[in-house]
């Protein structure tokens, strides 16, 4: 189809703005503003003097263009994404142009453009989308990204994201104080990040240990590791594990408690997918002990269902994250403004500009309680102990570990008819390697569903399922189970 035809199509499609009033004069202003989208322009929208109807026009078809998609997301019938590989996305797809031109295009072409986007991406808020520990779509939170993005500010300082940088110190004390750390002599920041939140947990702890780093740089340190073996090096800081990203693993916290303050030791834990289970009174007893780290890495987007980014370095002593990081710039951090400059937050990071990850985090946690937090988690719990079960009693799956998972995740092998008798060798191993990345491959062709594999150490390929989806049912596992059947019998 060419794309001036495609356009024409999409056009009908489209539907004129909604209006409350049913005044003809102001539906058949509404319906003109419609009709002269295709020759109106970003150029034409706020702030131009004749810009606000054609603002909220234009603004209301968006949302029409996302809550057909949040519809479709929900829908278990529909496919999870519409596969293409990237080279066909780089030609262009039915009209679908990923090339910048040097001249504006249509305000039309624009929500053409909007929906493609999500058409050919991949609805991770689908109830049969368990590939990533975060996934899912909070139609709250989402509000709050969008709320963000309207207000558009940076949190360096309370200047300029006044409620921002004050919801963010109500939520760090309070996840300071689910930790179990006095709230008043805790600090924090939220970050792009796991990882960085873990960078960020590093450097305090080496800063601690060494503060002569910030004036004269690693050469009049030691050779400092975080991980220390029997020939030794100078240890700083040990990192405990709450929730492996692949097995759903928790390091036992209080022993490694112990030989950090036998030796003097900065214990960080990574609690960036298993952080979430401190919520629930039923399962936060596998965080044992991280009451006695000295931070603590907890991503709220992962367990909690937060949408993307939302994660938080958190640390025992208060007053750390600045002595470590500020570099106290002139023009962001004067000591002589009118308010109380200890909410000027940037000088906490390496970072300068920062996003307002707290808004939505804050506005779910508003909306569902602690209390829904636990319930919405646990049921992950349940729904894993159920699928490690209805595996157990299949001949044709194996778990990779026989024992209960500690966590949501679910590791193991579909084994296919041809393969399901023959003793373990190398060989059948190699054929065994072979069998996931067909089956997802296939998955992902057809988009019924989405779940990752990997490797690890000397067990060839497996699959591994993670529950962190609210929308995923009881049914959506059934089915997980059974297409992993029909697509592997023949392999």
């Amino acid at each position: 189809m060419r794309r001036a035809d495609r356009k024409q199509m999409r056009k009908k499609s489209i539907h004129p703005c909604q209006s409350t009033d049913k005044d003809v004069i102001k539906e058949a202003h509404a319906e003109n503003l419609m009709t002269n989208l295709s020759n109106a322009y970003a150029s034409d929208l706020l702030p131009s003097k004749e810009g606000k109807d054609l603002t909220k026009c234009f603004l209301l078809q968006v949302v029409n263009i996302l809550l057909h998609y949040i519809e479709k997301t929900f829908d278990d019938k529909s496919k999870i994404l519409d596969f293409h590989h990237p080279h066909q996305l780089l030609e262009g797809l039915d009209g679908f142009d990923l090339e910048l031109s040097d001249h504006p295009e249509s305000l039309e072409q624009l929500l053409v453009d909007c929906t493609d986007t999500l058409k050919y991406g991949v609805k991770t808020g689908h109830p049969r989308y368990f590939n990533q520990l975060s996934s899912g779509l909070d139609v709250i939170g989402l509000a709050g990204e969008w709320l963000t993005a309207t207000a558009n500010t940076n949190m360096f300082t309370y200047e300029i994201a006044p409620v921002f940088t004050v919801m963010e110190t109500v939520l760090l004390k309070k996840m300071c104080g689910i930790i179990g750390w006095r709230e008043t002599e805790a600090d924090g920041i939220f970050s792009p990040g796991g990882s960085i939140s873990n960078l960020y947990g590093i450097l305090v702890a080496r800063y601690k240990q060494y503060p002569e780093i910030k004036a004269r740089g690693m050469a009049v340190l030691p050779c400092i590791v975080l991980f220390v073996s029997e020939q030794g090096q100078t240890p700083f800081c040990v990192v405990a594990t709450a929730g492996s990203t692949v097995f759903g693993a928790f390091d036992p916290l209080h022993d490694i408690a112990d030989i950090c303050e036998t030796h003097k030791l900065w214990m960080h834990v990574d609690a960036a997918w298993g952080g979430g289970l401190l919520l629930s009174r039923k399962h936060s007893c596998r965080l044992s002990g991280i009451e006695r780290a000295d931070s603590v890495t907890w991503n709220p987007h992962k367990l909690m269902g937060v949408p993307l980014q939302c994660s938080a370095l958190l640390t025992r002593e208060k007053g750390l994250l600045g002595a470590c990081n500020q570099m106290q710039a002139e023009y962001l951090f004067q000591p002589d403004k009118v308010y109380n400059i200890n909410f000027d937050t940037g000088d906490k990071t390496i970072q300068c500009g920062r996003h307002v990850d707290v808004f939505k985090l804050w506005l779910m946690w508003k909306a569902k309680g602690t209390y829904g937090f636990e319930v919405q988690i646990d049921r992950y719990m349940e729904l894993a102990k159920y699928f490690y079960k209805v595996l157990k009693k299949k001949d044709n799956f194996k778990l990779v570990f026989d024992a209960e998972p500690e966590f949501t995740n679910v590791c193991f092998w579909y084994f296919p008819p041809r393969l399901k008798h023959i003793p373990k060798s190398f060989e059948r191993d190699q054929e065994l390697q072979k069998i996931a990345p067909k089956i997802k491959a296939q998955m992902i062709v057809e988009g019924t569903a989405m779940l990752s594999y990997q490797p690890c150490g000397d067990k060839v390929n497996f699959f591994r399922m993670v529950f962190s989806n609210p929308a995923t049912r009881q049914t959506d596992v059934d089915y997980l189970i059974d297409e992993i059947q029909r697509l592997g019998k023949d392999l």
